[in-house]
């Protein structure tokens, strides 16, 4: 059974990938277009992934999703790949210590969509953190 601070090991292993991905993208855009650099950066985590999911034995039948879970993974995927071309395109004009904090404002916005969409209520302590985060990203984004 697995334990219920699972997610956060998980997220803290999310968060220094992602932080690598914006060290490893800054390198990678230099002297190439943003958007082919995306593409490029798609592309194996389609092959890595597709590899992945084969080895573990978690391959199933697409077809055999529901309609609704097609439609959701589908604006998700839109979403990311949304994010993923500004993210580059950032990073190609901005410094990766600014345009990853400021990435990061999803945060703020995942916490209210959660809470307006999804019923997600956080606590007045997790408020607060969220409030920070955006506070920084306020200054942060603040011309001195």
């Amino acid at each position: 059974m697995a334990a219920s601070n699972d997610w956060f090991f998980w997220a803290a292993l999310s968060a220094g990938f992602a932080a690598l991905t914006a060290i490893f993208a800054k390198i990678g855009v230099q002297g190439v277009d943003s958007d082919l650099a995306t593409l490029i950066r798609t592309v194996v985590i389609v092959f890595v992934l597709a590899a992945f999911v084969g080895l573990t034995g978690k391959w199933s039948d697409p077809r055999a999703l529901a309609p609704r879970t097609w439609l959701f993974l589908s604006l998700s995927a839109l979403a990311t790949g949304a994010s993923w071309v500004c993210y580059f395109r950032a990073l190609q004009l901005g410094d990766a210590s600014k345009v990853a904090p400021v990435d990061k404002f999803s945060l703020v916005l995942v916490a209210v969509f959660a809470f307006a969409f999804l019923g997600e209520r956080p606590s007045m302590r997790e408020w607060l953190g969220i409030g920070l985060v955006a506070a920084g990203v306020v200054v942060l984004a603040i011309r001195a």
